[in-house]
């Protein structure tokens, strides 16, 4: 029976946040949605009590490698990045090697996506989809590169072609796991210290860059939220949320 209801997305902005406590959040929000499809396995998908959640939130310096990247494709050593005073971290996303840090509009869709459509390629289509959309109310326009995940300036163009958003997700049930970074007003040179998702031929930019002015963080989420509600036809809500994001009591602040 085809749903006449729009999923109801639970929206939390964790501002910034190490990332580590940032994915041991993904992961108790995944763990709990599994729970769920386990105590309910006999009631239809949309029936199941599983929610989504959309997290927002800016990293410090880190450099963090998913399940299938290449070691080598890290160009620094400890001591490198302790002066750029950053950190590094193996993950269980896919995709390569990546940049996180300020200036960084970092998304982790936690969602069920039995209550979506269960096809994992139209995921990472939507997802690009909705950052396309975010920078084009600036007047950018995003692009496709075929065989790389992301959001692509010039993807055209071999020569020019440059990467502006980051992708790597994981799924586990249909059950989702990390998501992208758009560069907004990042500090580019951090990228030099990696082969950034791996590829060698290829630059990355910012929003920053490509204006010419650096547009408001703020801003730019209001217009991502707004875009990922048309493309997910859902609706992002910030009241009842199930689980609400609590810093440990030993965490340090970042």
């Amino acid at each position: 029976m085809k749903q006449e209801l729009k999923q109801k997305v639970f929206f939390q902005d964790l501002g910034r946040i190490a990332y580590q406590p940032a994915w041991d959040y993904q992961e108790r929000l995944m763990q709990e949605n599994l729970a769920l499809k386990g105590a309910h396995h006999e009631q239809p998908p949309h029936e199941r009590p599983t929610f989504h959640s959309l997290l927002l939130c800016e990293h410090p310096h880190v450099y963090t490698l998913g399940k299938s990247g290449k070691p080598e494709h890290l160009l620094a050593n400890s001591e490198r990045l302790r002066q750029l005073d950053a950190t590094f971290c193996k993950t269980n996303r896919g995709g390569d090697i990546t940049y996180h840090g300020p200036g960084q509009l970092v998304g982790y869709p936690v969602l069920d996506l039995e209550k979506f459509f269960t096809d994992l390629g139209r995921y990472m289509r939507s997802l690009e989809e909705v950052i396309i959309r975010t920078i084009a109310a600036y007047g950018l326009v995003g692009e496709r590169l075929p065989e790389a995940t992301g959001v692509w300036i010039d993807a055209g163009d071999p020569q020019k072609a440059r990467k502006i958003c980051a992708m790597g997700v994981r799924c586990s049930r249909w059950i989702t796991l990390h998501g992208w970074a758009l560069n907004i007003t990042t500090d580019m040179t951090y990228f030099d210290a990696i082969v950034p998702c791996g590829i060698v031929d290829k630059g990355v930019t910012s929003m920053e860059r490509e204006l010419g002015v650096a547009p408001d963080a703020e801003d730019v989420k209001k217009h991502l939220k707004a875009a990922f509600e048309t493309v997910f036809d859902c609706t992002l809500t910030t009241a009842g949320i199930p689980i609400p994001y609590l810093p440990e009591p030993d965490s340090l602040p970042v």
